[in-house]
C-alpha cells in the first residue's frame, strides 16, 4: 500500500492519495482544484488513478474531483445518500452506506456519516494482503482531531432554514457508528486547524478511534443528545461568503480548469482604465509595506495561508479583479484563488512604482500607538471599533468597543462613524488592514489603526470587558 497525506495549508484542507503498488492503481479523496499534485505523485510512484472520491459536498473549497477526471479518466465516486436535495447534477459512480470499492487489494468501504451535510459519507480502508482488519477511516468533515464537523453551515451561508437542528441530531447519530469501530484505526481527516468547518480542530494531521473517545468533546455526551446538540452549535465562527457558491457549483455541472493559469502583466494605461470601471485591485503585499504606501482603493489581503479565504469575502464569481503581487508570488496566490473558484483574474502588477512613475500618489495608513490608543479610548467622541468574530468578541473585548466583523464590514459602513474619529483594530493586524483598505477605498478619511490590537492589549495586562 502507498499513502501521501497532501494538505493546503491555506484551506486548512487534507486530500489523499491511496495506492496499490503491486497493481499499480490509487485513488484520491476530496482532491484540490490544482490537480497537477495528484498526477505528478501517480508519475513518480509508477502508479494509474483509477478512482476519484469525495466524502460530502463541499463548503469550503472548489473540489479538483471533475478536473482530476478529465486529465485521468478515472472513474468518479461520489454519495448518493441524503436523499433527492443532495444529489450531484453530472455523471458519476453513486454510492451507498456499505458499499465496497477495490483499488488493486485495497478495500474501501462506505459508511453514511450524516451530521454535516446530510449526503456525507466516510471511507473505511482496509489493506488485504497485510490484514483483514481495517487500517484507515477517511472521515471528510465528519470527525477531526478533537472535534465534528458543523452542522450549520447549510442554514448559515447557503440559507437553508431548519437544517442545523437536523444535522445535530444526524451527527449524535453518526458518532455512535464512530464508537463502534476498533480502537486502533487511523483517523484521516478533511480538515486540520485553522478551517472554519469547525471550531476546535487540532494541528496535528491524524488520530485514532480510540483516542478520539477519549479526548473528543462529541463523545462525553452519552445520553445527552441536547447537551450534545447545544454545545455542537454555539461558538461556531462566522462562514465565509463564499461558502454559499462552494456549496452550488460543487454539486452542478461547472466549466473546468484543467492548469493553473498564467496571469498577464498589466501596463499603467490598462490598469487604470480597469480602475475607471470599478475593477478591484487586491494588494497582497505584506500590511507593513502597504501602510507605507498603497494605490487608492486597492484593498490589502496578505498573500498569506489566509488569502483565499478573505479574498472569498469580498470578490464576487462574476466580476475581474486584479492583483497586485511580485512575479515570485502569482503561482501560488493563484492556486490559493482558484481552490475556491476565483478564477477571472484580470492581470497583475508587480509593485506601486507603476503608480509612481506617471505621477500618482500613494497614500499611507495612519496607525497608532498604545499610549495613543489609550488616549483615544477617553475621548467620548473617539468610535472604536473591534474588527473580530463575535465569538472573540464575546470571549473578551476593550471598554466601549463596538462590535463590527470584518468579514461583513462592507455591508455595514453605516456602524462606522464619518462625524467622529474611529480606531479601529483585531487580535494582531491583518484583518484591521483589510478594513482599513476597505474603508479608504469607501471615502473614509477618519481612520486611525491600532494594529497591535488585542495581543498587544492583554500581553501589558490591560482591562478587558466580557
Amino acid at each position: 500500500m502507498f499513502f501521501q497525506n497532501v494538505y493546503d495549508k491555506s484551506l486548512a484542507q487534507a486530500s489523499y492519495f491511496i495506492g496499490c503498488q503491486k497493481a499499480g492503481v490509487a485513488a484520491v479523496i476530496d482532491a484540490k482544484r490544482d490537480v497537477d499534485t495528484y498526477i505528478e505523485i501517480a508519475k513518480q510512484n509508477n502508479m494509474k488513478i483509477t478512482h476519484i472520491l469525495e466524502t460530502h459536498i463541499h463548503a469550503d473549497f472548489l473540489a479538483g474531483s471533475r478536473e482530476l477526471e478529465a486529465l485521468t479518466e478515472a472513474e468518479l465516486y461520489l454519495s448518493d445518500e441524503g436523499g433527492s436535495d443532495w444529489k450531484y447534477e453530472f455523471p458519476h459512480s453513486g454510492l451507498k452506506d456499505g458499499d465496497v470499492i477495490k483499488v488493486g487489494n485495497l478495500k474501501i468501504e462506505v459508511i453514511h456519516t450524516p451530521g454535516h451535510t446530510p449526503e456525507s459519507i466516510s471511507f473505511l480502508l482496509t489493506d488485504t494482503p497485510a490484514s483483514d482488519e481495517p487500517v484507515m477511516l477517511f472521515t471528510g468533515d465528519f470527525v477531526f482531531v478533537g472535534d465534528v464537523g458543523r452542522p450549520d453551515l447549510l442554514e448559515k451561508a447557503a440559507g437553508m432554514k431548519g437544517t442545523q437542528d437536523i444535522g445535530a441530531k444526524q451527527m449524535y447519530q453518526s458518532i455512535k457508528k464512530f464508537e463502534s469501530l476498533p480502537d486502533f484505526i487511523q483517523v484521516w481527516p478533511g480538515h486540520g486547524a485553522g478551517s472554519a468547518c469547525g471550531k476546535a480542530l487540532g494541528a496535528v494531521p491524524s488520530t485514532t478511534v480510540g483516542y478520539e473517545k477519549i479526548r473528543n468533546w462529541a463523545f462525553q455526551y452519552e445520553n445527552d443528545e441536547p447537551g450534545f446538540a447545544n454545545y455542537l452549535l454555539e461558538g461556531q465562527p462566522e462562514p465565509p461568503k463564499y461558502f454559499a457558491m462552494m456549496k452550488k457549483l460543487n454539486k452542478v455541472d461547472r466549466s473546468l480548469l484543467t492548469e493553473v493559469p498564467k496571469l498577464k502583466k498589466l501596463d499603467y494605461t490598462e490598469l487604470v482604465a480597469a480602475l475607471a470601471k470599478g475593477t478591484k485591485l487586491i494588494d497582497a503585499r505584506d500590511k507593513t509595506e502597504f501602510s507605507k504606501g498603497f494605490i487608492p482603493g486597492s484593498i490589502n489581503i496578505q498573500g498569506n495561508n489566509s488569502f483565499a479565504t478573505w479574498a472569498g469575502w469580498y470578490l464576487t464569481y462574476e466580476e475581474p479583479f486584479i492583483l497586485l503581487a511580485e512575479e515570485s508570488q502569482l503561482d501560488d496566490l493563484t492556486r490559493k484563488l482558484m481552490r475556491i473558484g476565483l478564477d477571472h483574474i484580470q492581470g497583475y502588477v508587480p509593485s506601486t512604482n507603476i503608480w509612481e512613475e506617471h505621477g500618482g500618489t500613494l497614500e499611507t495608513v495612519n496607525q497608532i500607538s498604545l499610549e495613543e490608543f489609550k488616549t483615544l479610548q477617553q475621548d467620548k467622541n473617539v468610535q472604536i471599533v473591534d474588527l473580530r468574530g463575535v465569538s472573540e468578541y464575546n470571549a473578551g473585548h476593550i471598554k466601549g468597543a463596538d462590535n463590527v466583523f470584518v468579514g461583513t464590514l462592507v455591508n455595514n459602513m453605516d456602524q462606522i462613524s464619518k462625524d467622529k474619529k474611529v480606531v479601529i483594530h483585531c487580535q494582531g493586524g491583518d484583518r484591521a488592514a483589510i478594513a482599513y483598505s476597505l474603508l479608504a477605498r469607501n471615502g473614509y478619511k477618519n481612520v486611525l489603526n491600532y494594529s497591535p490590537g488585542m495581543n498587544e492589549w492583554t500581553n501589558q495586562n490591560n482591562a478587558v470587558e466580557y
